[in-house]
């Protein structure tokens, strides 16, 4: 008997603005009737000051600033999730990554520092909610939240990727990870130390610094083909041929490095030079 050895891979996933467009925080506050900017400068203050993990801005208000805690219940969160717009085809990529790439198997995980009843809410029906690992709080009976009982944000989401290859008894080399910004940061550089797949999806420079590879997109569907040519290794040629299977035409790929410099002249009274180069490659 031939049969094909089918390698396992984690593939794990950030939810906002990786899975989303908006972030979990802003659509929440809206709901509230509270002002965005109260949400972004109570938010970049903690940054600022490293008051919390990266991430967990949002939990840490929905625990301790009375304008959040004491309007919000669980129902407010599931609510949120419900009015989240999501990148297109995020069902799609799931099912091909579970079974749509011969020879290979990828269990599809979603690791966010939202709050977990948001990302199940927006996401039911197309990743399972045990799929789907975020902060966790205790509530009371009224629905208000009482305490905190996990974060998955910085190196929380470092530990739950740890977890989950004891779990499923993968190497560190099988494992990819997607994100977008700087709470991604600690589980690229864990992923990447392992020799793991890191993928940036947006053009922020905290992780597309980091990641091996940056795909720009509003179609979840494109993070397959770093995949498919770093894990896989298929050619372009093959990967556009897999892409029209599933009934999508590539109509643009570019692919290009672009260097970023600032020139300062040596004479004492010029001024400052900035300068962008981009290399087609």
């Amino acid at each position: 008997m031939n049969e094909t050895m089918i390698k396992q891979y984690l593939f794990a996933s950030d939810f906002d603005q990786t899975l989303s467009f908006n972030d979990s925080g802003l659509v929440l506050t809206e709901l509230l009737g509270i002002p965005v900017e109260e949400f972004t400068e109570k938010a970049a203050g903690m940054a600022q000051l490293n008051l919390v993990q990266q991430g967990a801005e949002l939990a840490y208000l929905l625990l301790h600033d009375p304008a959040f805690h004491s309007r919000v219940r669980r129902k407010h969160l599931i609510e949120t999730g419900k009015r989240i717009p999501l990148k297109e085809n995020i069902e799609l990529l799931y099912s091909t990554l579970r079974e749509g790439i011969p020879g290979y198997e990828f269990d599809f995980y979603v690791l966010s520092a939202a709050p977990v009843e948001i990302v199940q809410s927006a996401l039911e029906g197309i990743v399972p909610a045990d799929h789907i690992i975020g902060t966790e709080f205790e509530y009371a009976a009224d629905g208000s939240i009482k305490r905190l009982i996990r974060a998955t944000a910085g190196y929380g989401k470092v530990t739950r990727i740890m977890q989950l290859q004891a779990e499923l008894s993968i190497g560190p080399d099988h494992v990819v990870y997607s994100g977008d910004g700087s709470s991604d940061m600690n589980a690229m550089l864990h992923v990447n130390e392992g020799d793991g797949l890191t993928i940036a999806v947006s053009e922020s420079r905290c992780v597309t610094q980091i990641a091996r590879r940056t795909v720009l997109s509003a179609n979840a569907l494109s993070v397959l083909v770093p995949i498919l040519e770093e894990v896989a290794h298929w050619k372009q040629p093959q990967i556009r041929r897999f892409f029209e299977s599933q009934g999508f035409l590539v109509q643009e790929w570019a692919r290009m490095r672009t260097d970023v410099l600032t020139l300062r002249s040596t004479a004492s009274n010029a001024n400052a030079a900035a300068a962008v180069a981009g290399e087609e490659e």
